[in-house]
């Protein structure tokens, strides 16, 4: 199933967000920053990685939900979801 274009916009800038954060937290460690600001950033980056594949699925959901194809199978669809929880 391919997502709509327009719901894709959002999803790939929270992840070069994520992306630019998860770069952070690598010159963190190697500038020997304090544990408990990397691990703030690194949880950061983590709620956003996750936030982008829920609003990937929701999105697919939304497809399914829908849909007539019948090759949209809800199976698939829950097993995405439940990957991520």
């Amino acid at each position: 199933m391919q997502l709509d274009s327009e719901d894709t916009g959002p999803i790939i800038n929270r992840l070069k967000r994520a992306q630019g954060q998860l770069a952070a937290v690598a010159r963190m460690l190697e500038e020997g920053r304090d544990c408990k600001d990397i691990v703030t950033q690194l949880s950061a980056v983590s709620k956003a990685v996750d936030r982008a594949g829920f609003a990937i699925i929701a999105s697919g959901l939304e497809q399914c939900l829908t849909s007539d194809d019948p090759a949209v199978d809800r199976a698939e669809m829950e097993k995405l979801f439940m990957s991520l929880a």
